[in-house]
């Protein structure tokens, strides 16, 4: 019996909106104690779990969707 040798999985390609340079930068300013399951996953998708922290993220529609879901606990500081 023999195996068959797969080939290695091929990376993916870049998206285009990592190439545009377009950043947008948010600092949490509410606590997810208290909010909805939901709202505390995607905080931590963006990448924000305590107050005050400041992450600077590409500025896709995904993203801008995610802000606006939690626009009242984060503040958009630099959208460059």
């Amino acid at each position: 019996m023999t195996e068959a040798k797969k080939a290695p999985a091929k990376a993916a390609p870049k998206k285009a909106a990592a190439k545009s340079g377009k950043t947008v930068t948010v600092i949490q300013t509410g606590s997810p104690i208290g909010r909805t399951p939901d709202q505390e996953a995607t905080l931590k998708g963006l990448g924000l779990n305590k107050r005050h922290k400041t992450r600077t993220l590409e500025d896709t529609p995904a993203v801008r969707g995610m802000i606006n879901k939690v626009k009242h606990l984060v503040k958009i500081v630099d959208a460059a």
